[in-house]
């Protein structure tokens, strides 16, 4: 609910400080006196375009800030939670207007972007006006408001979730399917050259080993004869091996007569334990590289075959084996690209399933309550001094095509008097039509999820006698659940008012001001009277303002 608006150099107001009750507050004013200052004011609170020429003249810039109390309303706790915008149980809305045409927005004292603030706008403040009607002539808004009466906003919530999902899949389906010639040529690339390299039949080892096998192969004589020397030296009967183990035989003696050539003795049992090692390897080695001097032209032209591969690859020869592991994985990706569609073609075929069961309990919820509500409202708007009006929730079934919103458009027909065609409302509806029909929509949505406050500039344009006090009466009766901010030039709405506020225009030293004042019961008659019989008020046009106040208490 708004607390309290605060203006600072809009227009003609320098600093007006307004406080607000529940129920149902009137304002009213001559012509001219700035009433239509405090509604542009809570339009740009609720996210409405600013403009430089609203900052007041000789001023920098122009201030309007609204403190609302919020602790009964969900929806905006929770998305200022969403946003780190929270504060208890108050919400303060800012707004600057510079004399450039700039202008700044601030929630709570953090500055936010124009976006945020008509989202939280649109949670707090609800307009209505001659000329704010362009919702109504949305077709969009019909739908929103034939959903809220009918409670089906969650529904139709549920729908665009299965929808958004449905969209998501299907743009995954048909980027795979674009895609589709693409991969099957690369699955083919993929294919052919894991063929080759599986035609190979290279293992680790070979590809770790084959070129120091080939350097072998070539240079096997030398390797033979140096070996052979080696080998020679180290075990003929004069060589190392026979050295060390003579040696070893002495110091095992001499050791009876001196312990200390113990520690030396195993030393050279070591070391001819290792001498012997080596010939054994040698001697392999020597065995080995005797059977390769006939395959180095087999082993060249497996190291070119390699080679060749190694070079289509860009690897080395050791790294083919991590090359055909990269082909595998990658053509195990595309075989599981063709799996992912098949899986994402089963994912859409539940999600239309699911979209068409809840499109047809919403449709069903939409069908029953456009009847209602067209027959509620058509009564409303003939007792608002419209005889012969009505109104059509036409609900036109679509195609079958999943889409936003559920399987059918709605659109308000009217038709304005007796005898006419019913026709769109954005074709037919003149202003004060729209403002008649606008409150008969309000008064019958108040049963449903309406913001807080809701302000009515001037909806009794065109209207008087009887079809004014009955239009006072329904912006009463819906005071009861809501805030009602009612600017009016018409007594019998005035006359109904929980509370009653003046805007006056002074001028001093050629400057003009503008005030607004809370009207006590007196001061409450006498407005009354002026708007009854203008600047002259009598006894008798008193005493029936006095009476208009006591009959709408």
């Amino acid at each position: 609910m708004l607390e309290n608006l605060n203006i600072k150099n809009l227009v003609v107001v320098e600093d007006l400080d307004v406080e607000f009750k529940s129920g149902m507050t009137v304002i009213t004013g001559e012509t001219g006196a700035g009433k239509s200052i405090v509604v542009q004011a809570l339009g740009m609170i609720a996210g409405g375009r600013s403009d430089a020429s609203l900052v007041r003249t000789g001023a920098s810039k122009a201030e309007i800030s609204a403190s609302f109390s919020i602790d009964s309303n969900a929806r905006v706790q929770s998305y200022l939670e969403s946003q780190d915008l929270e504060n208890d149980v108050d919400c303060i809305i800012r707004r600057v207007i510079v004399s450039d045409g700039k202008s700044r927005s601030y929630i709570n004292g953090r500055k936010v972007p124009l976006s945020v603030l008509s989202e939280v706008g649109s949670y707090l403040i609800d307009m209505h006006g001659q000329n704010e009607h362009q919702l109504l002539l949305r077709n969009s808004h019909h739908r929103m408001l034939l959903d809220d009466y009918a409670g089906a906003q969650t529904l139709c919530e549920g729908v665009n979730d299965v929808y958004q999902n449905y969209q998501a899949v299907k743009n995954k389906i048909e980027a795979l399917r674009d895609n589709n010639s693409l991969l099957s040529a690369q699955k083919e690339l993929l294919t052919h050259q894991l063929d080759e390299l599986y035609q190979a039949q290279f293992s680790e080892e070979e590809l770790n080993n084959i070129e120091d096998e080939y350097k072998a192969s070539i240079n096997s004589s030398q390797l033979i004869e140096k070996i052979s020397k080696i080998l020679d030296s180290l075990n003929d009967d004069y060589g190392v091996n026979n050295i060390l183990i003579e040696g070893e035989n002495i110091l095992d003696q001499s050791k009876e007569l001196d312990s200390r050539l113990d520690s030396i003795r195993t030393l050279i049992a070591g070391a001819q334990l290792q001498v012997q090692e080596g010939i054994y390897d040698l001697t392999d080695y020597l065995s080995k590289i005797s059977s390769q001097e006939d395959n180095s032209l087999e082993l060249g032209q497996r190291i070119t075959l390699l080679h060749d591969l190694g070079r289509k690859h860009n690897c080395q020869i050791k790294g083919l084996a991590d090359a055909q592991k990269s082909l595998e994985n990658k053509l195990s990706e595309l075989d599981t690209s063709n799996e992912t569609l098949d899986n994402l073609t089963q994912e859409i075929g539940r999600l239309e399933k699911d979209y068409y069961s809840q499109s047809k309990l919403l449709s069903s919820k939409r069908d029953k309550a456009s009847k209602a509500l067209s027959k509620e409202v058509t009564l409303l708007m003939q007792k608002l001094g419209m005889p012969g009006s009505e109104i059509i929730f036409k609900v036109n079934s679509l195609d079958s095509e999943v889409r936003l919103n559920g399987m059918e458009d709605i659109v308000i027909h009217v038709k304005t008097n007796a005898g006419q065609d019913f026709k769109p409302l954005n074709k037919i509806a003149s202003g004060g039509e729209l403002s008649r029909i606008s409150l008969a929509l309000s008064v019958s949505g108040s049963n449903t999820e309406l913001t807080p406050s809701v302000v009515f500039d001037e909806v009794d344009v065109g209207i008087s006698g009887s079809v004014a006090e009955i239009v006072g009466q329904m912006l009463k009766q819906l005071s009861k659940q809501y805030q009602i901010i009612c600017v009016t030039h018409l007594a019998q709405v005035a006359a109904q008012g929980k509370e009653h506020l003046r805007v006056e225009k002074t001028q001093k030293n050629d400057l003009t001001y503008t005030n607004v004042v809370s009207l006590n019961k007196k001061e409450r008659a006498d407005e009354i009277a002026r708007i009854l019989g203008g600047i002259k008020i009598s006894n008798k046009t008193r005493i029936a303002a006095e009476e208009m106040i006591n009959s709408g208490s």
